[in-house]
């Protein structure tokens, strides 16, 4: 599969241009949301893109965008090139599966952090406190054990450096107490839905990141991306075992090898991956995919060009 890292769409204007996705106007009610496959770690956008991630990023987003569809509201349009204005019908079949039609809407500045098990930066905090972010936990969770209920974490949304970890009392005070229990409420609610998904196709949802963004109508929707292998965090069902270093179905295989040649981390050169890496890493993205969706990663193209 091709490498797309930068896109021009002609007669669109940029909106935005993020780590990943970029955001092209429509019109005054929608947009044209197209991840590109640049990755980012450590802040940083890297010097190689992965094949196909883009559309490994969009398939699973709009793939359960459309799960959700009875359950939560969100952005999402539609994925499929057809059913897309006619004006950028042929813009969209090119980008080869990395674009969705979505609504405008005006994005709480809140990464809504669930986690189910315990992993990442947040075990250390769990070994030295007991707690995350302000929620207390029992004793003896080992790494990569399961929590005794998936507990929301939120951060801030920051436009450049590290977001930063906020406890509940201080969401409350961020956005109202209102809309902390809708978010906590929502986050937690799509989780338990999404994991119990995951189990039956063998994949444990760790912990993932949501956003929520306000129509124009006042209406809470989720945006953005959802439960993707860069805003994720999944294990093997049969290849994890509590206790050992869990082994990485998503971003944490590109961050462990950066963390493993600081020289390359921290050079001032856009940080490079070897080739091994970046088909390791893109075979991965499409695996989670197929487990996800229960179809090959090519089928959802098809359908999203047709």
């Amino acid at each position: 599969m091709s490498t797309v890292t930068h896109t021009e769409l002609p007669g669109l204007t940029c909106l935005h241009r993020g780590k990943v996705r970029d955001v092209y106007v429509v019109d005054d009610a929608t947009l044209l949301f197209v991840a590109t496959d640049r990755i980012s770690a450590f802040d940083r956008i890297l010097g190689s893109g992965i094949p196909g991630k883009g559309v490994v990023l969009t398939q699973a987003s709009r793939f359960w965008f459309e799960h959700f569809a009875e359950q939560v509201p969100t952005h999402l349009v539609t994925g499929r090139a057809a059913d897309m204005p006619a004006s950028i019908q042929s813009l969209a079949r090119e980008l080869g599966g990395r674009a969705m039609l979505v609504r405008r809407a005006e994005v709480v500045p809140i990464e809504c952090v669930v986690r189910g098990y315990l992993a990442g930066s947040v075990a250390a905090a769990y070994a030295r406190d007991g707690a995350i972010q302000g929620v207390a936990l029992p004793a003896g969770i080992p790494l990569g054990g399961e929590l005794p209920q998936p507990i929301f974490t939120p951060t801030t949304k920051a436009a450049s450096g590290h977001d930063l970890p906020l406890t509940y009392a201080e969401l409350e005070g961020s956005v109202g107490a209102e809309l902390a229990a809708t978010l906590r409420e929502t986050a937690l609610r799509v989780f338990g839905l999404a994991s119990a998904h995951c189990r039956e196709r063998g994949l444990l949802l760790c912990d993932t990141k949501f956003e929520f963004g306000r129509l124009p109508d006042g209406r809470l929707v989720l945006v953005d991306e959802a439960l993707t292998p860069d805003s994720s965090r999944f294990f093997r069902a049969d290849r994890h075992t509590p206790g050992e270093q869990p082994q990485p179905w998503d971003k944490q295989l590109v961050r462990d090898w950066l963390l493993a040649h600081p020289e390359v981390k921290d050079g001032e050169a856009p940080p490079a991956l070897p080739a091994e890496v970046v088909a390791e890493t893109a075979e991965r993205y499409a695996t989670v995919y197929a487990m996800l969706s229960g179809r090959p990663l090519a089928d959802a193209v098809a359908e999203a060009i047709a």
